[in-house]
């Protein structure tokens, strides 16, 4: 336990599971030590029993909120934002003009939790801050709720920028970025390098409401996406189609829209196929239910292999589920009697000890049985089966 509290103080990410699992013990022993009071605080932030619950106590979570560390603070404000989103606001509201601008952004990324209609007018004044990282997260945020007044003026300015015409869409991006458009949220100068104008298109289609598009023209996202775009309507004219693509993956991952995420992905990819998704795949991935979001990541892993699967597997709920977990067992299969090195897919190695499913264990003994003796392939396998055993009987014990 002292050994366990030590590495907690040096590494602040840990302490509320390391306070939770210590329980009395630990607050016992942080009584003996002052290098332990954090854990007091912690305690206090995370309502751990026989502390004082700040989430339920409105004195303690005063304290916290007056008196804590910036990560207590943060906790508190996201813990409390989960089980009453009004109080929540409510208690950032009583101290955001006195906050750093480091401070306000963090903080406002807590208001993530149990975002709705109810903090609108927070952050629309949150547009005109002083700060612009924090105008920035104020529109992002406003971008994911479709019905704001953000998200109306956006979906005018895409409106006025793309409109369908005979069959394709038609695409005239801004001339310029006005300061009605900084306002909300739109950079001047693309901080990427990227042409000012795909830019701004990029940035004002991100946020419009995807309704938008199947409302205009009475299509599936999967048609939409199907739809030629071009500049002036011309048939010959400039393609926009992999900026509107790109702008449209942005804003399914904002508004969480599962129909226009699957539509972006596409179909689970086919063994000896040689599509590829565009854009960030792993994001679109996480908008997915649980069991989809694997079910595609395995069908890629079995066409694909490992080299690109990381950022894919990252996305996927743990323990994977036993078809994604047979699939990686199987393209470790490949990797090992194809000559590569275990180093030369360390991340998904690493990713996989904490993640496969503990089922798959005999499996993998199979494949340290079945590899070289001696050989970087066998200690790989016999150390992640030892793992995955391990972890099963972990589970058996802790079972109720």
């Amino acid at each position: 336990m002292p050994a366990l509290l030590d590495t907690a103080r040096a590494r602040s990410e840990l302490r509320p599971d390391v306070v939770a699992l210590a329980g009395p013990l630990g607050r016992w022993l942080a009584g003996q030590n002052p290098d332990w009071r954090f854990v007091g605080r912690t305690a206090a932030a995370t309502g751990a029993a026989g502390a004082a619950d700040a989430q339920h106590d409105p004195a303690a979570g005063e304290q916290i909120w007056q008196e804590g560390l910036f990560a207590e603070r943060v906790t508190h404000l996201t813990r409390l934002r989960r089980r009453d989103p009004a109080a929540g606001l409510a208690l950032l509201r009583s101290t955001w003009g006195t906050e750093r601008a480091e401070d306000r952004l963090l903080f406002l990324d807590a208001l993530q939790e149990g975002l709705s209609t109810a903090d609108e007018e927070f952050l629309e004044a949150a547009l005109g801050d002083r700060s612009k990282n924090v105008r920035t997260t104020a529109a992002e945020l406003l971008s994911t709720l479709p019905g704001s007044a953000l998200a109306a003026r956006m979906a005018e300015r895409a409106r006025v920028c793309v409109h369908p015409l005979d069959g394709l869409l038609a695409v005239a991006p801004p001339a310029e970025c006005d300061a009605a458009m900084q306002r909300d949220g739109i950079p001047l100068k693309s901080p990427t390098g990227r042409g000012q104008r795909s830019w701004w298109l990029g940035e004002i289609v991100a946020a419009a409401p995807l309704a938008l598009w199947t409302d205009a023209t009475g299509l599936t996202p999967q048609q939409v996406l199907r739809l030629p775009a071009r500049e002036g309507g011309e048939a010959d004219g400039t393609d926009w189609s992999a900026d509107l693509r790109e702008a449209w993956a942005r804003a399914a991952v904002r508004q969480h829209d599962e129909a226009w995420a699957r539509a972006l992905l596409g179909p689970p990819p086919r063994p000896g196929g040689a599509e590829r998704t565009a854009g960030a795949p792993a994001k679109l991935l996480a908008v997915l239910p649980t069991v989809e979001r694997a079910a595609w990541t395995a069908a890629f892993i079995r066409a694909h292999g490992l080299g690109d699967a990381f950022q894919l597997l990252g996305a996927c709920a743990t323990p994977w589920t036993p078809p994604l977990s047979t699939a990686v067992v199987a393209a470790l299969e490949r990797a090992a009697g194809s000559g590569a090195y275990p180093w030369s897919h360390s991340g998904v190695l690493g990713m996989t000890e904490r993640a496969l499913a503990p089922e798959a264990a005999p499996a993998v003994e199979a494949l340290a049985a079945d590899a070289a003796p001696d050989t970087a392939w066998a200690d790989t396998f016999t150390r992640l089966a030892e793992t995955l055993r391990l972890r099963a009987a972990m589970f058996a014990e802790l079972a109720p």
